[in-house]
């Protein structure tokens, strides 16, 4: 059955391979993609303080919201820099839907709106 986690899964899959076509047209070196691909799960620093923080800071740095922003600036005259560092960063994002990982309940980090992840995972895709 193709549900509504597998067809998230499936669209998160598309926006990485559309974020990595976009990167491509950037002009930029593939190691500034590399280097920054991981920037957004600093996000996760918030978790030190607690899981309510941590996934409100999470959430913000894994919506398309800000990649959105980003590649809107470029799309209205902004620099190809706005275009690298939103498709960097929605490549991010699509690659942790593909994974599985979702965006953050306020009680667990492992708590997500694609379903538990984790060890406490109760079920299968």
């Amino acid at each position: 059955m193709f549900g509504p986690v597998a067809a998230q899964r499936l669209e998160g899959g598309f926006l990485l391979a559309l974020a990595l076509y976009g990167f491509s047209q950037s002009g930029w070196s593939w190691w500034w993609f590399a280097l920054l691909f991981l920037v957004p799960d600093v996000s996760m620093g918030g978790y030190l303080l607690n899981p309510a923080v941590g996934a409100t800071a999470y959430n913000v740095g894994h919506t398309f919201f800000g990649p959105g922003l980003v590649m809107g600036w470029y799309l209205l005259g902004g620099p190809l820099s706005a275009l690298a560092v939103g498709s960097i960063w929605l490549a991010h994002i699509g690659g942790d839907r593909l994974l599985g990982y979702g965006l953050k309940y306020g009680d667990d980090f492992s708590n997500t709106h694609l379903g538990v992840i984790g060890r406490g995972r109760s079920r299968g895709l």
